[in-house]
């Protein structure tokens, strides 16, 4: 490739966290093979364009195919350019991509990501569609180049695949079974994310605290965290998503006990209604679910809980969906991502009869987040007064600019929005503020800043944006290593739901 005149790419990214992760390590392949990232905005006007699906929701391939299509005629009129489909949805479908969208170039599934830069390149050389789909993982992805999307907190995946059977969800299917990385392997990663400037990672599985199952360690992933909390410089620790089956007393003991690892949960529930827990095939139910809620209050009592939950799956009663309601109640989550039930095509649920209608769905959908916002209100409330730490974060408020504020992240995870000072303040410094006003979705803190901390991760920053503008410049070819999502992003269904 003529490093004069680099070829761009884009990866647009579909699904849950997983595939946001998968994303960043496709973008490292691929500017490792000498590709430059297009310019924010490009819309699919790349030399290569990645499209990394989700398989999970009803309409992925209508999404999938209108996308591609829109591309079709651009292809036609940029020669040389080539279009890669990875993911879920590839995964599953094959061979199908190629002969409904005859221009895709390369077709490769969740096993094989790290072959994308090889196959592009036999595209072109061979003039023809390339396919490949392991159907096993082929090596632990993270041994894979990653571009990170932040300077100061990333993703850190201890395993890959999920041995539940939920009948809403394919993605065990698509993911495989459950492969945990050696423990050695995911301190060393951290250790060199933290030596780059990162200070908060979050530990990533399907089912994140089933971690163990390969050697029959159930205290696994507890001791996993009490290991994070050694690592010096390492200043906040989440991790995403549990299964309330595996939520043992002992990880409980070490979320408590570990300084670092964050007062943070987000533990899916889907419904508080035995009857549908069982057609949904989770093993665990309303008693045992809200058990767990009351164990991590008191040993953490400013635990800030989310959660996950379907309305109208196949079978719900009214009298289920206010089981539901009942434990929402109870609960009391800072915050719930509901969803409406929707097919998931290859999912033992999608056959299933009794299916709720739509108006019915939409009314209890609609019940379900009133009492949620007014509860998270509610749990807000409560947080005015405090004195909190803030890790100041990139891009998390839109109205930033006109309202002369910044934002940052609570220990909790709760976005708080806060007057700018008249210091310089960087993405991954820490301010102290004091919570003023509550809203249901975000914090106010509307005084002074009552303290800056510049921080390593701060300074891992601005180096980071310097040498971005200097290669927007021409000066540099290549971004440097390091980063981190910001704060978890409100997921829209499938793998994260766990």
């Amino acid at each position: 490739m003529d490093v004069a005149d680099p070829k761009t790419y884009e990866v647009l990214t579909y699904g849950c966290q997983m595939n946001v992760h998968d994303s960043e390590r496709l973008s490292g392949l691929l500017e490792n093979a000498g590709y430059v990232r297009a310019p924010e905005g490009s819309d699919g006007d790349a030399d290569v364009v990645v499209f990394n699906t989700c398989a999970v929701r009803e309409n992925a391939d209508n999404k999938l195919y209108g996308n591609l299509g829109r591309l079709a005629p651009r292809k036609t009129s940029r020669p040389g350019m080539q279009i890669a489909v990875g993911g879920c949805l590839a995964q599953k479908d094959r061979d199908t991509i190629v002969k409904k969208a005859p221009w895709v170039d390369v077709v490769f599934g969740t096993h094989n990501i790290g072959k994308l830069p090889v196959l592009l390149e036999r595209a072109r050389v061979q003039e023809e569609a390339q396919v490949e789909i392991a159907e096993s993982l082929e090596a632990f992805p993270s041994t894979l180049p990653t571009r990170r999307e932040s300077a100061y907190a990333a993703w850190v995946s201890i395993s890959v695949g999920c041995n539940n059977t939920c009948t809403f969800c394919i993605v065990p299917a698509l993911r495989g079974k459950e492969k945990d990385r050696r423990t050695g392997d995911i301190l060393a990663e951290i250790e060199a994310l933290v030596a780059e400037g990162v200070s908060e990672i979050t530990l990533l599985g399907q089912n994140v605290n089933a971690y163990g199952s390969d050697i029959g360690d159930r205290e696994a992933f507890s001791k996993l965290l009490r290991a994070c909390g050694k690592i010096e410089g390492l200043e906040r620790v989440r991790f995403t998503s549990p299964h309330p089956r595996d939520f043992t007393d002992d990880v409980i003991a070490a979320m408590a006990e570990t300084p670092n690892v964050m007062p943070q949960l987000h533990m899916p529930m889907q419904s508080g209604s035995d009857t549908v827990l069982k057609a949904m095939r989770r093993s665990y139910r309303q008693e045992r679910y809200l058990g767990i809620i009351e164990k991590v209050r008191a040993a953490i009592p400013d635990a800030a809980i989310t959660t996950d939950i379907i309305v109208g799956f196949p079978g719900e009663t009214e009298e289920d969906f206010e089981q539901t309601m009942h434990a929402v109640r109870e609960a009391r989550f800072s915050a719930a991502f509901t969803f409406q039930y929707s097919k998931r095509p290859g999912t033992p649920a999608a056959t299933m009869d009794n299916q709720v209608p739509k108006e019915v769905v939409q009314a209890r959908y609609e019940r379900l987040v009133a009492l949620q916002e007014e509860i998270s209100w509610e749990e807000n409330k409560k947080q005015v007064g405090r004195t909190l730490e803030l890790m100041v974060a990139e891009g998390e408020g839109r109205k930033d600019g006109a309202t002369h504020r910044l934002s940052g992240r609570a220990p909790d995870n709760r976005l708080v929005h806060f007057t700018k000072p008249d210091q310089e303040v960087r993405p991954g410094d820490v301010v102290t503020v004091e919570i003023t006003y509550a809203a249901p979705h975000h914090l106010l803190a509307e005084g002074a800043v009552l303290n800056v901390r510049p921080t390593r991760a701060g300074d891992a920053w601005e180096k980071r944006t310097k040498e971005t503008q200097d290669k927007q410049q021409g000066v540099l070819l290549g971004l440097p290593k390091v980063g981190v999502p910001e704060p978890l992003p409100a997921v829209t269904g499938g793998c994260a739901i766990d």
